[in-house]
């Protein structure tokens, strides 16, 4: 049967081929279903599903399993063994995961004051969500699967105004308070019992695309506050252990440990640190 078209048919018959090279892709959409449905998983706060009996649990971590070898093999074809090789070790990683989600679960809620349990940061705070997304997605950046734990990423991204991306390394027991606009760039690495603000950079100095591979992001080293606004740059700052850096700050150099920076406008109205 003949359709009569409003679109040139060469034009319609490339966005066809599109569609199916497309298709050795997994959608963004099965695959942050699956990130949902593995938080749900692990966390009963976020789960759609009341489960009558064991058996009915089990059924649904064999669901999510195959939902993981489904996207997979969009990704890796016919590559069964592969795929059941990152399959195991994603799930075998799942108990750890967990594990240091819990202790950012207990800095969200120990450096708020206004959090009334930990069950409300898991329920209802931008940053659980965030560094939940983070957690899963940069074991699997780490495992090759760059395309996927970007879609995880953004998803987060766009549900809470936190871009950090599954590249960045970040320690245990990491707190995020309010968290709408933080950027962790790529190369970042944070230590442990850090804690961040909303607006915070750590970004690059040079977004050249032929520095793609150095490192471009700072260091935070453990037991550092970084107030809102603050923006820290560069492969090469670091900022010690046990610091402080105050709301609208911009470092581009390494400070110490135990350092105390902040930002204080002068009386004549020039900016000084």
């Amino acid at each position: 049967m003949t359709i009569p078209l409003n679109m040139d048919k060469d034009y319609l018959e490339s966005l066809y081929r599109e569609h199916q090279e497309s298709s050795r892709c997994p959608s963004p959409l099965i695959v942050n279903r699956f990130f949902d449905n593995v938080l749900g998983f692990l966390f009963p706060e976020y789960s759609l599903i009341q489960y009558k009996s064991f058996e009915d649990f089990e059924s649904r971590f064999e669901f999510i399993r195959q939902e993981f070898l489904h996207i997979l093999s969009k990704r890796n074809g016919d590559q069964i063994h592969r795929n059941l090789e990152l399959s195991t070790r994603f799930f075998s990683i799942l108990p750890e995961i967990k594990e240091k989600l819990l202790l950012d679960i207990e800095a969200m809620y120990q450096g708020d004051p206004a959090a009334r349990s930990t069950t409300e940061v898991v329920r209802t705070y931008p940053g659980f969500y965030a560094i939940a997304s983070h957690r899963i997605a940069h074991f699997l950046f780490n495992e090759g699967l760059t395309l996927i734990a970007r879609m995880i990423s953004e998803h987060a991204h766009s549900k809470t105004g936190i871009d950090i991306h599954p590249g960045a390394t970040i320690g245990d027991h990491f707190c995020i308070d309010h968290g709408t606009g933080i950027v962790i760039g790529e190369t970042t690495e944070i230590g442990n019992y850090v804690k961040i603000y909303q607006g915070v950079t750590l970004g690059a100095l040079s977004v050249s695309k032929d520095r793609a591979s150095e490192k471009r992001h700072p260091i935070i080293e453990d037991h550092v506050v970084i107030y809102a606004g603050a923006t820290i740059l560069g492969g090469k700052t670091v900022i010690g252990h046990h610091s402080i850096i105050g709301g609208s700050v911009w470092l581009t150099e390494s400070v110490p440990p135990y350092s105390k920076i902040y930002y204080a406008p002068s009386l004549k109205g020039e900016q000084t640190e």
